[in-house]
């Protein structure tokens, strides 16, 4: 494990801003000390009876946690310890808060509260957004209309300009952020299939490298989505060699996730070598079940390069069913000029024959999710319905809606797909695969979707719900392919450590107060594909730095997040 271990914690507290480390007593520091901790001071906060999962993969014990400040005071049995605020556990786990890894919008936190609670509702007390776009850099073209909070009208061009303006409006969770080199590309050259100048490459890497010294976690690539497709090697090593230098990471939801599964882990690998910057590979999966196999192959390929001294990583949702805006099956060649230049030409039919018959053929260099499907659109499921007008479409398959309207399934489709953002589950994966992964010790969980408010909402992909309890339902308690101990450790110090946030991710002295209190026989998600607006059950208590933001299992309303940077970045 990159990480720090609870025993160098006090020398990594001193690297770490806003770090306030408790005075070293055999209380603090061993947790199996009886001896009542210091009564100098009342704590803020003091967790009893507490089956402590302290997210490095080591078994539980049982100790009490006292927090001051939001960070973790002491730990061990601690009684007559004195706390404005008391916790029983009454024997349940304590695990620091989930971190996830794919969390997409951050924005819908201050313009939309109550879409935190289907993150809450999950134990994850910190969301890492950016994939192909992300929240910085911006300017005109990419920002086009300014981010609407009450009556303010928003613009920023910056992380540290936006940060600002998260930080003002205050978070109910903590976000981090990557720089995404799709977001960069439009920037500077916008949605056209070409590769930029040397004048460009160069006003690119120095939008990667404000972002980093702002305080983001590294540079995300999205390599199957215009206009991130159209991103060279060659392009994608010089902003990685900028993130390199600031300690960053590269995260990519790689080129293919099929037939050419092999060459796209192949070309990740290229990257962190060529630019020295380790990689993470965004939900390893093969779609497509001729292609299902290939995930093996994957595993060898990535173990192989972690063998030879290259830091590799991934991460899974637990889900057969990926989720992608249905534009997605058309051939990203189409979108050469642009979304807004192509979408209008959906309505002739000459247009239409041609992306049929691409479709109905197999790829080449692209992914072809209609064909993943084996070609049924009744496996496409639509989840969110964008702007077309009937929104009962949501939970419905393409094929459902055309039965229902008796049209042909084709032009419902390329009616659907010219209105945009309707976004759709195509059926593409299998439980084997999702297992295999699992099993890996480099494997880490995330969400793959915005925050969601029901209210607001008529459908979703399940995992906006779900994610995090379906692992610790499906995979460890009910299939035992994990241990409780492993998947607490997939979804917290593994992430901290990949992304450099060193005081989260564990429960040690000094740490964040990032916890989470669950019963592991209780904790479930409710979320499935048919009724997907459902909130997770079981998380009791959820602590972010200090703060209840679920209390008794009841939503709070409290405003306790704060934007993670990743430490050092900043001035280089």
């Amino acid at each position: 494990m990159r990480g720090l271990l609870p025993t160098l914690l006090a020398a990594a507290c001193l690297a770490v801003a806003g770090c306030k480390q408790e005075a070293a007593t055999p209380a603090a520091a061993d947790p199996q000390s009886s001896a009542p901790a210091a009564t100098a001071a009342a704590y803020d906060t003091l967790i009893t009876g507490a089956r402590i999962i302290d997210g490095s993969g080591n078994p539980w014990y049982r100790g009490d946690i006292a927090i001051r400040d939001g960070r973790i005071a002491a730990i061990g049995k601690l009684q007559g310890a004195e706390a404005k605020h008391v916790i029983d556990a009454a024997d349940r786990v304590v695990a620091p808060g989930f971190i996830d890894l794919m969390g997409q919008d951050t924005a819908i936190y201050i313009t939309d509260r109550v879409a935190a609670e289907s993150r809450l509702r999950q134990g994850i007390t910190t969301h890492v957004s950016g994939e192909g776009s992300s929240h910085a850099p911006q300017n005109a073209r990419t920002q086009p209309q300014p981010l609407q909070v009450g009556d303010e009208a928003l613009r920023w061009e910056t992380y540290a300009q936006y940060f600002d303006i998260l930080q003002r409006h205050k978070l109910p969770i903590n976000v981090a952020f990557n720089v995404g080199a799709a977001q960069v590309r439009q920037v500077v050259i916008g949605d056209e299939d070409r590769p930029p100048t040397a004048d460009e490459l160069k006003q690119m890497e120095a939008l990667v490298d404000q972002a980093m010294r702002d305080g983001a976690t590294g540079l995300s690539t999205a390599l199957i989505y215009p206009p991130g497709i159209y991103a060279s090697t060659d392009e994608l090593v010089a902003l990685a060699k900028v993130v390199a230098r600031h300690g960053g990471i590269y995260s990519t939801h790689m080129r293919n996730e099929s037939d050419k599964l092999l060459e796209a882990i192949d070309e990740s690998i290229e990257i962190g070598e060529r630019a020295g910057v380790p990689v993470h590979i965004y939900h390893l999966k093969a779609a497509g079940q001729e292609n299902w196999p290939l995930v093996a192959k994957a595993v060898e390929r990535i173990a192989a390069a972690r063998a030879r001294g290259l830091e590799v990583t991934a991460d899974i949702y637990p889900y057969i069913r990926n989720g992608l805006d249905l534009v997605s099956l058309i051939p990203p060649h189409h979108f050469a000029k642009g979304a807004e230049a192509f979408l209008p030409t959906l309505s002739d039919p000459a247009v239409r024959q041609k992306i049929r018959v691409e479709l109905e053929n197999p790829a080449v260099g692209w992914e072809n999710w209609y064909r993943h499907t084996g070609k049924r659109w009744d496996k496409i499921l639509i989840t969110g319905s964008g702007r077309w007008p009937d929104k009962d479409i949501a939970g419905k398959s393409v094929q459902q809606v055309a039965d229902e309207a008796k049209r042909d399934v084709w032009d419902v489709f390329f009616d659907l797909s010219a209105v945009g953002g309707v976004e759709v589950a195509p059926e593409t994966m299998d439980e084997a695969q999702k297992q295999l992964a699992l099993r890996q010790p480099w494997v880490m969980v995330e969400t793959d979707t915005p925050p969601i408010n029901p209210a607001t909402t008529k459908s979703t992909h399940p995992r906006a719900f779900g994610a995090f309890p379906r692992v610790l339902a499906k995979y460890v308690r009910e299939e035992n392919i994990l241990t409780l101990e492993d998947a607490i450790r997939r979804m917290t110090s593994m992430q901290a450590n990949l992304l450099g946030l060193h005081d989260r991710g564990l429960v040690a002295v000094g740490m964040a107060a990032d916890l989470v209190v669950f019963d592991p026989q209780k904790i479930q998600d409710k979320a499935t594909f048919e009724n997907p607006l459902q909130y997770a059950e079981g998380v009791d208590f959820l602590l972010i730095n200090g703060t209840l933001a679920i209390d008794e299992a009841r939503i709070t309303n409290a405003l306790p997040g704060q934007v993670l940077r990743r430490p050092g970045n900043q001035g280089k």
